[in-house]
């Protein structure tokens, strides 16, 4: 049988995890010097309280490739062979890691490392549909397959409500990110080729909202019959606000909400919500 691994980052529902007998591996986390490991011994939602009320911006790592190596020698063990998908390598060294753990490991049984090129329900959304092609019996190479096609046209938003952690971070210049905050601009970025990029600067609360259901309604066929995953920093209103407007509208065939984890979290800031479909 094939068994998925896959990475905190992809910030998936405990119920997800459970219900496919997920492997998660977790990403590292250091708070005002305090040391965590994503999801395991910080939640989520522990660590956005914690991120809202300190000055410098939380650091995270990639795993060890011990810790995939732990991992994959256990399936190994059981007779599996694996699938790891990770969060894109333009964002983090994590599918290094896992690809010394592969290489590490003396069995035979094939383990195949996927970059997603996506992050948070983005790389969520991709693992959700491995996942259902295993219970349908698809092989790895037919999983592998159709992965690349969902890679290819997968679209992330990721909504900023606020722009001082992306500029703190260095994801966005300071005199881009003080303009904006002077003008009163909410941000719209979208993936490209496992990077991100601005997509729409929108003044105002209202607009913006009316912005992301245009951007929606473009990508209507895209979300139709398809898995839409929504993570979100201290956002649930708006988080359930765009759920309930896909759902009505475009009926896709599964539909999330979940906490954004540390690694987009820290950038996206306070407010920050992501759509990924």
């Amino acid at each position: 049988m094939i068994k998925i691994v896959t990475d905190s980052a992809a910030d998936l529902p405990k119920e997800i995890i459970k219900k496919y007998d997920i492997t998660v591996i977790p990403l590292n986390i250091d708070i005002d010097g305090s040391k965590y490991q994503d999801g395991v011994t910080i939640s989520a939602e522990e660590f956005q309280n914690k991120m809202l009320n300190i000055k410098e911006l939380p650091k995270t790592s990639q795993p060890s490739p011990e810790l995939f190596k732990e991992s994959f020698e256990r399936l190994v063990e059981e007779g599996h062979e694996i699938l790891c998908l990770t969060i894109s390598s333009q964002l983090s060294g994590t599918i290094q890691a896992a690809n010394l753990a592969k290489n590490l490991i003396k069995n035979n049984s094939r383990i195949e490392i996927f970059d997603t090129l996506g992050a948070s329900s983005g790389e969520g959304v991709q693992v959700i549909k491995a996942a259902e092609l295993i219970s349908k019996g698809y092989s790895l190479d037919e999983i592998i397959n159709e992965l690349k096609k969902l890679r290819e046209r997968i679209k992330i938003l990721i909504l900023l409500d606020t722009l001082e952690n992306i500029v703190k971070g260095g994801r966005l210049s300071k005199f881009s990110g003080t303009i904006a905050k002077i003008l009163n601009f909410k941000i719209i970025l979208h993936n490209k080729e496992g990077a991100v990029e601005m997509l729409e600067r929108v003044r105002g609360r209202k607009k913006f909202h009316l912005k992301v259901l245009e951007i929606l309604e473009r990508e209507k066929e895209n979300i139709s019959n398809g898995i839409v995953g929504i993570t979100h920093v201290n956002n649930k209103e708006d988080a359930e606000y765009f759920k309930n407007f896909i759902q009505e509208k475009y009926n896709p065939k599964e539909i999330y909400i979940n906490y954004m984890g540390s690694t987009l979290a820290t950038y996206a800031g306070n407010k920050g919500v992501i759509i990924s479909f």
